[in-house]
């Protein structure tokens, strides 16, 4: 849902069933966009599962901003997966050749 006046370049959107976790990843996305003049994030209510985000921008669709920086974090989090996804079966598939000493293996 989208709060704000006429005006395309900012905009605050509101974000339901999310916390801190997406907003802050978001508002870091967001920060890292050229277009991207200010954004903030606020939780009106710590018992409400509820993200307010301003983004105010350059000129552009402050929606369309939004939308693209979602679109980023989509693909870093698909990538952080199947980069640990991968390191996890390269090391099932290669488990270390030494193992560590402990009490139980001196004796």
């Amino acid at each position: 849902m989208e709060h704000g006046t006429r005006d395309i370049k900012s905009s605050t959107f509101c974000l339901t069933d999310e916390d801190h976790t997406l907003a802050n990843a978001l508002r870091f996305t967001l920060n890292q966009d050229p277009r991207v003049v200010f954004c903030g994030y606020s939780i009106p209510h710590p018992s409400d599962a509820q993200v307010n985000i301003r983004v105010q921008t350059t000129g552009a669709h402050a929606g369309l901003v939004l939308k693209d920086a979602l679109q980023n974090l989509r693909a870093m989090c698909q990538h952080i997966r199947s980069t640990m996804d991968g390191a996890v079966k390269e090391y099932k598939e290669n488990p270390p050749v030494e193992a560590m000493e402990t009490e139980e293996t001196e004796e």
